[in-house]
């Protein structure tokens, strides 16, 4: 009977010391310090959001973007002038650019803002390529396209797309053949229909 007894004190006595050596090297999350991110998001070029993550609240990374590349119609006066030297103000000046521009669900919408943009390089200014987008005021606020025929919706609360016929053909044609490069446009018109008048 002792020696049933000692060997029952023996097995106790490892478990306890082995619960022991085992309790000391378990990780407990208070242990650790948790950190807490603030809510705030980035907004991503593919539209959609991340938030801060541990442990470092660094903003978790962007979904990869794929690119499509797009052209800008802008204008040459050079390109546009009859045999005297006169500018013709012209579909004949207008100048393709090509930008990257995000994969979306609307590149006619992104094509057009970032034409309005009028973000030119200094090599394409050098080669004498010219826009007057930006307007102040003007922006594209809406876009329908209905059996080919796109209608673009402008705001331009200074009436900046007015003036002299040559300026607003201008301003229009660029326009136009930047949303008419997508296969799917076969017309452009704008609203209100007072925009671009002479």
């Amino acid at each position: 009977m002792k020696t049933f007894a000692a060997i029952i004190g023996a097995v106790l006595l490892f478990g306890v010391v082995a619960g022991v050596v085992f309790w000391e090297r378990l990780p407990f999350v208070g242990d650790e310090e948790q950190v807490y991110c603030t809510q705030d998001a980035k907004l991503c070029p593919d539209g959609s959001y991340v938030g801060r993550v541990g442990p470092n609240c660094e903003f978790a990374a962007c979904p990869e973007v794929q690119m499509r590349t797009v052209s800008l119609y802008y204008y040459d006066p050079v390109q546009d002038q009859d045999d005297s030297g006169n500018v013709q103000c012209s579909r004949e000046g207008l100048v393709s650019v090509t930008r990257e521009i995000p994969v979306t669900q609307t590149p006619i919408q992104d094509t057009i803002r970032l034409l309005l943009r009028g973000e030119l390089t200094d090599g394409e200014r050098a080669q004498g390529i010219t826009t007057e987008y930006p307007l102040s005021g003007v922006e594209l606020v809406g876009a329908a396209l209905t059996n080919g025929a796109l209608t673009l919706e402008l705001n331009d609360q200074n009436n900046k797309t007015g003036g002299g016929s040559c300026r607003v053909g201008i301003l229009w044609f660029q326009i136009e053949q930047t949303a008419l490069q997508f296969p799917e446009v076969t017309s452009v018109r704008f609203t209100p229909e007072e925009l671009f008048q002479p």
